[in-house]
């Protein structure tokens, strides 16, 4: 006599709960299950067979999904037996209909019991199925509504419908993508900005956090944003002009680069800093291998969502690949400080300049500094001693050989370009100074 085991599952009669068990089967290394003997290995049989093979195989066609059938072959044995043969499915998770893709409706076989997965099964057999990439995988979450991507798509003048979907990438095989969950009302993942009063940003002064759809988060924080972005007013004469804090196009381009570009397989948030002096913008996910920050300042482009890119090139959201970074350096040409550009092995940042702070440190530079005759200071020299050695240095080599802070590096440098002293080759984040 068998017993029950893996591979092995009795029944004595058909039950809603032999589903339970195709899906552990399919999802495992496939098993056998036979209907009209008891968990005892005791032949009971099926009084109408052909009632029993109906419910079963139309059972087990609509209450499983995705579809399981191809893996699943009937035996008829002595007209008393069903021999149900469950091989082990290619599109994992198989799971129940009525509870969804989660542990209550994904059941895995364990020794001779069929058990719920965990969340991590779940997540190892979308993986296993589906592949790396992340847009494409089935989202764990079926139960979605678009009613902020509806509205983006109708506000830009793009057609948005079901019969879209598959050719957006919102689902597959009929069942949403994560691509669809960033697109979804029921987006799990947020946008924090925080408002500080210190240049360390340890002081708070406000903060907000904004989920759902990223279109939702987008139209949230740049709105947001806008009120921390203050207008600067200065009159020469009868001539008055007004100056934002930062650029409403760098803003804007900093938070779409964010947006479309970090990775969503982290649960964290895209955080933004704000203080007197800057606007930092983190987001999870480094570059990609082979890519350098200097690579992505001067436009080279390897989007890490390509279909999430796509629909917002489509909506004309952005222009095309690599454009926003090098917009953001334009805007900041005439600045004293430029942008910055840091990139981790699981982070990316871009910080930008608060320009009327720094344009205000730079026009409040003491008439009689700039009019020192070109004598060499001791700090001068050892700038210079440095460059005869080593050949070239950074800003940020300048401030750590000196040991001074930005304002006073700034200044030092430009009385050595005035005195003759030193050229300046490059700008941003590639800016470097060489003896003349």
């Amino acid at each position: 006599m068998q017993y029950e085991s893996e591979r092995i599952e009795y029944k004595s009669q058909m039950i809603d709960d032999i589903y339970k068990e195709v899906i552990a089967f399919a999802n495992t290394d496939g098993g056998v299950i036979y209907l009209g003997i008891d968990d005892k290995g005791n032949l009971i049989g099926i009084d109408d067979v052909d009632e029993t093979y109906t419910r079963l195989t139309n059972g087990i066609r609509d209450a499983i999904a995705p579809d399981v059938t191809m893996f699943v072959r009937y035996v008829l044995q002595d007209n008393k037996v069903i021999r149900i043969e469950v091989g082990e499915g290619s599109y994992k998770p198989y799971y129940l209909k009525s509870k969804g893709m989660k542990p209550t409706g994904v059941y895995v076989r364990q020794g001779a019991s069929s058990v719920q997965a965990s969340p991590d099964q779940i997540r190892r057999m979308i993986k296993d199925s589906d592949g790396d990439g992340f847009e494409d995988a089935r989202c764990l979450e079926q139960e979605l509504t678009f009613e902020a991507a509806r509205t983006a798509f109708q506000r830009y003048g793009v057609e948005f419908s079901v019969e879209k979907y598959r050719a957006l990438g919102i689902t597959q095989n009929d069942m949403f993508t994560n691509l669809a969950l960033l697109l979804s009302d029921q987006c799990h993942h947020t946008t924090k900005i925080a408002v500080f009063s210190d240049e360390l940003c340890t002081e708070f002064r406000d903060s907000k956090e904004f989920g759902g759809s990223v279109f939702r988060q987008f139209e949230d924080s740049v709105n947001y944003l806008a009120l921390c972005n203050k207008t600067v007013s200065t009159i020469k004469g009868v001539v008055r002009t007004d100056k934002q804090d930062y650029p409403e196009e760098a803003i804007r381009e900093a938070l779409l680069n964010a947006l479309i570009h970090r990775d969503y397989s982290f649960s964290g948030s895209i955080i933004i800093n704000v203080n007197d002096s800057k606007m930092e913008f983190i987001s999870l996910g480094g570059l990609l291998s082979g890519l350098s920050a200097e690579d992505i300042r001067i436009g080279v482009s390897q989007p890490r969502n390509k279909k999430l890119a796509e629909i917002f090139h489509r909506l004309r959201l952005i222009e095309s690949y690599g454009t926003g970074i090098r917009r953001i350096f334009k805007l900041y040409e005439h600045c004293p400080v430029q942008p910055g550009i840091e990139a981790t092995s699981h982070a990316f940042k871009i910080v930008l300049p608060n320009m009327n702070a720094h344009e205000t440190i730079a026009e409040s530079i003491p008439e009689e500094m700039e009019k020192e005759p070109a004598a060499i200071t001791p700090q001068m020299k050892i700038v210079m001693d440095y460059l005869a050695e080593y050949g070239e240095m950074t800003d940020e080599e300048l401030q750590e050989l000196l040991n001074v802070k930005k304002t006073r590096a700034y200044l030092l440098v430009r009385q050595m370009n005035e005195n003759g002293l030193i050229e300046t080759i490059g700008r941003g984040a590639a800016k470097k100074y060489k003896l003349k």
